[in-house]
This record gives structure tokens, C-alpha cells and sequence, in this order.
């Protein structure tokens, strides 16, 4: 079973439901989880949970054989509180996938990142996002007890944007390659 972090909209996990695969996404956002539901109802293979994402994997005493995040809750959580926590409801083999946007060059670490209109207001919000490059994340996650670290950057296809993290690493051994 997939566990999605930060689905949003759920267009991924619904992906995954319509395949065959029971899927759970939590979302911090109260107002994306209600469309995510309501968007999705007809898909009884799919659950959207409201909940900090650290929350709900202390709760939740699933063992997940894939848990992934699309530009979603690995980017905007402290990825030392948050690996543990994965890693921990990971099936043995089980796989972390996760992507978001390439980290501008020196810009390492917890960025403040601004916003508008989260969950309907107009009013300007900081939230923080953690960024590292590639070698950071695979050092992030072999010390967290990760496996078979892969972390790359797939360039944008305009010139001069930035393009997107990919990364993924199993539960196992950190000592493995």
C-alpha cells in the first residue's frame, strides 16, 4: 500500500487507486483534503487524511511498501524529524520516492518561501521548505537508515529555469551502496 505526503489535489494517488492499489494520502491543508475527497468519492480505493505528516506517521501503525511525495510534505518538513518517521513505517524493501524543485545554487537548508491564498485567505504566508542538492539528500538519507540512494536533478526544459529534485532510496541497510 502507497502512502502519499502531501498529496494536494491527489491526482497521483487517485492515479494509483484507479490501478488497483488502496492508496492513503495525507495532506496538512483542511481545504485541499476536502476537494481531494471531493474530486475523488467515486475512487473507494483512495483516503485522504488531514494531518501534519510527522502526526500521522507516530499514529499510524501501517507498514507501507511505497511512501512518496510529489513537490509535497518532504519539501516543506524538517527532513531530520521526517526520515526517521518514514523510514519507521517502511515495509522491509519498501521504497521513498520523492521530488520537488531543484534548490537554487547555495540557497541549502530551510528557505522561508512566500505565498498567497493557502486554505482561502488573501493575506501573505511564510512557510519554510527544505532544500539540499542531490549528495545532500543521499547523505540525508543513508543516515537515516535508507538504502540505495538515488538523487538527481532532471534539468528544465527551458534554459535558465530551475529544474526538478528526484530522489528515491529503500529501507535497509545503510551501509549498502
Amino acid at each position: 500500500m502507497p502512502l502519499d505526503l502531501g498529496p494536494a489535489r491527489g491526482r497521483e494517488a487517485s492515479y494509483l487507486a484507479r490501478q488497483g492499489t488502496e492508496v492513503t494520502g495525507v495532506d496538512l491543508s483542511r481545504l485541499q483534503v476536502e476537494r481531494a475527497r471531493a474530486w475523488w468519492s467515486a475512487e473507494p480505493r483512495l483516503r485522504f487524511v488531514q494531518s501534519d505528516a510527522c502526526d500521522f506517521l507516530r499514529e499510524d501503525d501501517t507498514a507501507y511498501h511505497a511512501i512518496y511525495s510529489v513537490w509535497g510534505a518532504v519539501w516543506f518538513t524538517d527532513p531530520d524529524a521526517l526520515l526517521p518517521l518514514i523510514a519507521g513505517r517502511l515495509a522491509p524493501g519498501g521504497i521513498l520516492a520523492l521530488s520537488h524543485a531543484e534548490p537554487a545554487n547555495g540557497a541549502y537548508g530551510p528557505q522561508a518561501m512566500g505565498g498567497k491564498y493557502l486554505e482561502g485567505r488573501r493575506n501573505e504566508l511564510t512557510v519554510l521548505r527544505w532544500q539540499y542538492p542531490p549528495r545532500s539528500w543521499h547523505d540525508l538519507l543513508k543516515r537515516h537508515g535508507f538504502a540505495r540512494v538515488e538523487a538527481s536533478v532532471l534539468a528544465a526544459p527551458e534554459a535558465g529555469k530551475l529544474g526538478t529534485l528526484m530522489v528515491t532510496a529503500r529501507r535497509g541497510d545503510p551501509t549498502a551502496p
